[in-house]
Order: structure tokens, then sequence, then C-alpha cells
């Protein structure tokens, strides 16, 4: 916990260069030992030790000196008294608004039904600004889990639950895949203990026995790529992470023997072009699991992720999956968007920097989250879009023209033409889905092409609520609705007839040779020589109601024709 250990980590990414960052890390350093020297920790331990491995976490992350001197003293406003004047005033304006930020992002408290939503605004909002805020955040959240054993269970639950609902999908949509992963592992024992403690019981011998298979299969692999002219930079195994190992089990009847990826092959090579190369090289020492091919690199995914994935049938015929990848890939898949924002320090100044990143697809993203708050302002909307459009599971489908729509599963072409755009989906009359016409409430699934068939004038049908899943759709759906044209206009009409058999039966003809829908019918004055009809009719203009009446009058017996508009 010194100094010099930071500041090496710092080193192996940004070497002296005369932007003054060791200065900077030297001074929040100092200066947060000094403002958490009387503090403890739950654990017993020095408080300023959690402030520090936060910071070195955002150095292992490749973040700036100003990430870095953010981490040392995030917890000085909350904590300690410190103002963001005084922080300013010794750190400069860059340090003091993550600090700030990331207080901000303290004041969340996440509840099961009760969620804060004005403390999830500012998270929104500091996204937007500063994806760095983010970056704290989540090494702060990162140790504070690896330390949760020391507070009370129940605050252990409602942290785990923020955790695992807030955070860690928040680190995967970032592209940061490992962080994702490790806050769900985390979380995992103090939200299903039981089913923890089952996978511990049950997967550990497994763990080994394929990893025991991939040592046995790797000396194959590294002779058959090198008759193929490709040096991996690395060969490794990846271990399948408890808590997605357990969603898995859920689909699977908790069957081990059905899991193929529980450990993977992790081959990364130098180019692009080698990664296909070990693709065909792999295919060729063993045939591929029909369905199980995925190529990330051609059509990343939404967070950028990029990677190609196979399940092969392997030696004794075993499932076996191999993902395949250059160093720029698997640091993103490790780091995501801090990775970025590490490659584009080094690209750019610090103002050429802010530009990159503000063009980059993850601030794209987190913007389209800042259009969401606009467009639910009441509380339990907005939290209700965050649970089901961003959390959820998604399915990643294209448009004609090879666009990526990020949807959550059970999604419809009604929910893809609203993301698309808001007249699309208020014009949509039809899809086709791979090319073959579909049903509007046809479940879309990932790498589905979607088309969607408009017709000009046409409005959204009231009857899209039932299978529609996203909270944009609900809402757009609902507002063309209540915009419609009122309520159409009806007439009713009065008729004194004579009284004989095949009279009314006389009258209702008229209406339907002319297509008029009926709504109400009476008779009054039954037993009277001279009996009253009264008609509703889907008659709107009086023009039409006069034509209308004309006929009536003809009628055998008719005596009397008045009408009027309601």
């Amino acid at each position: 916990m010194t100094i010099d250990s930071l500041l090496n980590e710092y080193r192996r990414h940004f070497p002296a260069n005369g932007d003054h960052g060791e200065e900077l890390i030297r001074h929040a350093f100092a200066f947060a030992k000094n403002a958490h020297k009387d503090q403890k920790r739950k654990s017993g331990e020095e408080y300023f030790s959690h402030v520090f491995e936060t910071a070195k976490q955002l150095a292992r992350w490749r973040l700036d000196a100003a990430s870095i001197a953010a981490g040392l003293l995030h917890d000085s406003i909350e904590d300690c008294g410190i103002t963001r004047e005084t922080l300013e005033k010794e750190f400069g304006e860059e340090t003091a608004a993550l600090v700030d930020g990331v207080t901000k992002l303290g004041a969340l408290k996440y509840r099961e039904e009760d969620a804060n939503i004005e403390s999830l605004r500012k998270m929104i909002l500091a996204i937007s600004k500063d994806l760095r805020v983010v970056f704290v955040k989540l090494a702060d959240r990162l140790h504070n889990m690896k330390t949760l054993s020391f507070i009370p269970p129940a605050k252990q639950r409602r942290i785990a639950l923020e955790t695992n609902e807030i955070y860690a999908p928040i680190a995967d949509r970032l592209g940061m895949q490992s962080v994702a992963g490790e806050l769900e592992d985390l979380a995992f024992p103090y939200i299903h203990p039981e089913a923890y403690q089952w996978l511990k019981n049950n997967v550990r011998e497994s763990y080994d026995e394929r990893q025991r298979y991939l040592k046995k299969i790797e000396p194959i692999v590294r002779e058959h790529l090198r008759k193929a002219g490709v040096t991996p930079v690395s060969i490794d195994y990846r271990a399948k992470r408890f808590f997605s190992l357990y969603k898995k089990l859920l689909r699977y009847d908790m069957n081990l023997e059905q899991i193929y990826d529980l450990i993977a092959m992790r081959i990364i090579v130098s180019t692009i072009d080698e990664c296909y190369l070990v693709l065909g090289a792999i295919h060729q020492l063993w045939p591929p699991m029909p369905g199980k091919i995925k190529d990330y690199i051609a059509l990343p995914k939404p967070n950028g992720y990029q990677s190609l994935h196979t399940t092969v049938f392997c030696v004794d015929n075993r499932p076996t999956e191999f993902q395949i990848r250059t160093q720029e890939m698997h640091e993103h898949a490790e780091n995501g968007s801090a990775a970025h924002w590490f490659y584009e320090s080094k690209k750019h100044s610090d103002k050429e920097r802010s530009r990159a990143i503000a063009d980059s697809k993850e601030v794209i993203w987190v913007q389209q989250l800042k259009e969401w708050q606009n467009q639910f302002p009441g509380s339990q909307e907005f939290i209700e879009a965050l649970k089901v459009d961003f959390f959820s599971d998604r399915v990643f489908v294209l448009t004609p023209k090879g666009k990526v729509i990020d949807l959550p599963t059970g999604a419809t072409p009604v929910d893809f033409a609203y993301k698309v755009h808001t007249d699309v989906g208020d014009t949509c009359v039809g899809a086709k889905v791979n090319n073959k016409i579909v049903p509007l409430d046809f479940q879309l699934q990932s790498g589905d092409i979607v088309q969607i068939l408009t017709q000009k004038g046409k409005h959204p049908s009231e009857d899209w609520m039932r299978f529609v899943k996203t909270n944009e759709a609900k809402k757009k759906i609902k507002a063309s609705v209540h915009k419609k044209e009122p309520r159409a206009r009806k007439t009713e009409y009065r008729i004194v007839t004579a009284k004989r058999i095949g009279a009314v039966k006389d009258i209702l003809a008229i209406f339907a040779r002319n297509k008029i829908v009926i709504s109400n019918l009476r008779t009054i004055d039954e037993q009277s020589p001279f009996p009253v009809v009264k008609v509703t009719a889907d008659v709107a203009t009086k023009e039409r109601a006069e034509e209308i009446t004309l006929k009536i009058r003809k009628v055998e017996g008719v005596r009397e024709v008045g009408y009027k508009i309601i």
C-alpha cells in the first residue's frame, strides 16, 4: 500500500511524458492518507486501504492520472467533509468534477421495490458527462464487494442486489465483461446462497476435469497452428463464471453435461486475418457443431465485443468451445470502454481525446439512456424502462442495410419499428423477417434481418399494446392512440310508421343496403296504431343523414321521419 506500487502500475501504461501525472497522483495519495487517517473499515483495516485499492484498480485498467487521483479522493467529500471547492483548488477542475460525480452516484441506494429515481438520474447524467466517473464507481464497488462479508446481512443483500441489477449490467454494456462477471460472482452468494453452495459443491470437479482435458489437446492445437503458419500470442483457458453458469444451468434443468463452454480454450493472435486462419485450422482438425459458430468480428455486439466463437466435436468426440480474437479485441473484452479510453488517450491530446471519446459508440449509447430519461418523466415509468429495456437479456437484429438493433428478448417487429423511428412505428402495416412475411406479434431472434412495411396515413392499433415489449413502443403507441380523431358522430332517427307486419324490417333494410352500422334500435308505443321507431346509426354528416331520411320516407306506411346528429 505504497505510493511506489501505485506509480509503478501507472508507469506501465503512461511512461513519463511531461503531463505531470505522477505529481498529481502523489499529491492525491498524501491528501487522501491524511484525510482518512483516523478512519477504520468494518473489517478493522485502515479506511485508506479502500481508496488505495480503488485507485490501483483504475491504474490496472489503464486510466489516466486524473482518474487515479479521483479514485484516491472519491470518498473525501462524503466521509471527510472536504468541499468540492477545496478539491478544485488542490487538484484542478478535472479531478474535482470526477470526485463530485462519484459522490453523487454514492447517493444511489437501490431498493427492490422503491428505487431512488433521482439518484438513478444522477447516475445517467454522470455517465453522459464523463465515463470516467463510472470507471471510478465500478472500481469502488469492486473492492467493496470483496469486503462485503464484514457488514450486516440485510445490508449485504441490498448492496449485492444493487451490484447485480445496476452496476454489473452497466459494466457489461460498456464492454467491461470481465468486470461485469466478477461483480455478478461477488454478489451471487448473497443473493442466491443455496444455489451458490450447490454450485461450489458440484462444479469444482467438473472444472478441474475439463481443464485437464484442454491441457491434453493444447499441444495438438499448437502443432496444427504451426503447420498453418500461425504463431499465437497466447493460448489459455477461460472458465465460465459461476453466476453466468448458474443462469445457463437454469435453462438446462441444472444438467452440467449440457454445458459445453464450462471451460473454453481462448486463442489470442496478432491480426484479424489470423483469427480466420485459426478458425479454419480448428475446423480442419475437428468438425464444428451446427449452429455454434458465432462471428462477432464481422458483426460485433453493441457493446463493441469482438471475437470468433466455435464449438467443435473435439478429441473423443467431446463438444469443446474455442474463442479466437486479437490482443486489442481481448483488451476490449476485458476492460471495454476503459481500454478504449486508454487507446484514445495515447492517440490524442487532452482536448482531442475528449472529442474522440464524445464521438464513441459508448457515449452514443449513454445519450440514448438520457433520452429515455426525458421520455419517461414519471419515476415509476423510468424505473420500468431501465428494468425492461436496459437490464433484461437482449436480442440483436439487423436492418436490411446491416445496422444492428439492440432489443429485449421477446421483442416484436413493432418494437423494432419504433426503435428505428417513431414514424416507421406509427405507419407500420406489416413486417418481413429474413425475407418472409410474419405477423406483427412475431418474436424476433438474434441475427434476424427485419424489414418494416409501412403505409402513409396509417395509425397504430391499440391492440399492439398486447404484445410489444419495450416501454419506448408502449409510450409511443399510447401517445398516437390518444391523438386520434374524436369518436365518429352518430345520427338518431325518430320514425313514425303505420302498424304493419314487416315495417321495421323494411326500415332496417335501408341502412343495410347503404352499409350503415346500427348501434341501437327500440320501438315506442308498440300497441299504438302508429308506433315510433328510434334508430341510432353510424351517420356522421348532415348530408348523409338527409339522404337516408329521404329513403326512409319512401318505405310503405312511414308517416314522419326526424333526426338529430349526436
